[in-house]
């Protein structure tokens, strides 16, 4: 019972300790560059040819999702053919949704250009 009263506190407190490393970090290389004479366009480089989030996400999870269904039916298929049910299903689901992932990585990286 002691151990949650324990635990709970720990956790907030790395969490705590990487975003104020994060951050921390952060702000020193700023200043450092800042110091040096550094131009300040450079914090902002990032950040203009992103692409918006709500085009990558939409894209990336309808792959995913039909990924699964691919590997669904692609496991479906090989229990039928008499492969392992438990060997089959998970692998298919895993292999496809990674394929639909990649195909994912790859059209978002052409809507960047």
């Amino acid at each position: 019972m002691g151990s949650e009263v324990i635990i709970v506190p720990i956790m907030i407190g790395v969490v705590f300790g990487i975003f104020y490393l994060h951050y921390n970090t952060r702000n020193k290389e700023r200043m450092a560059l800042i110091e040096k004479g550094a131009d300040a366009s450079i914090f902002n480089m990032g950040k203009s040819h992103a692409t918006p989030f709500w085009q990558v996400f939409p894209l990336n999870g309808g792959l995913l999702l039909m990924g699964i269904g691919a590997g669904v039916i692609v496991g479906g298929l090989l229990d039928s053919a008499g492969v392992n049910y438990d060997f089959a299903m998970p692998g298919s689901i895993f292999l496809f949704a990674g394929i639909g992932l990649l195909i994912g990585f790859f059209l978002t990286r052409k809507l960047v250009k």
